[in-house]
């Protein structure tokens, strides 16, 4: 049985942590937000490890740092959701900065491996010339 390389990503099982802790604190949101704030801010979490995992089978190293483009954007999705719910009430500040701390760290993450892919790029791309 072949084992999917995105399992292997630190980053990866970082976003699932993250989606996992977003499912939780959503859940508490009012049953009315439910086609609402609590999908979106849910749809843009899972958006993160999905890209990760869809990326990491790319065939090129420019093709995942786009995946991982859009995993960095949902993030930033996803703390946009939790200004507007922390805003509206339906969490309360502890929770609300669970979610901060951890996107950051994801964000560094998603933005060093980006840098990375990068800079592998650059290096094959000098190596050709």
């Amino acid at each position: 049985m072949h084992i999917q390389k995105f399992r292997k990503l630190n980053v990866w099982a970082k976003a699932m942590d993250f989606t996992e802790c977003v499912y939780k604190i959503s859940h508490k949101f009012p049953k009315d937000e439910m086609y609402g704030l609590t999908s979106q801010i849910r749809r843009a979490s899972t958006s993160i490890a999905l890209n990760i995992a869809e990326g990491s089978g790319a065939d090129s190293d420019k093709e995942f740092n786009r995946f991982l483009a859009i995993s960095f954007r949902s993030a930033y999705e996803v703390m946009c959701a939790m200004e507007l719910a922390k805003r509206l009430k339906y969490c309360d500040l502890q929770e609300y900065d669970i979610i901060s701390k951890q996107c950051d760290e994801l964000s560094a993450m998603l933005s060093g491996l980006k840098k990375y892919l990068n800079s592998h790029q650059s290096s094959a791309i000098s190596h050709q010339k």
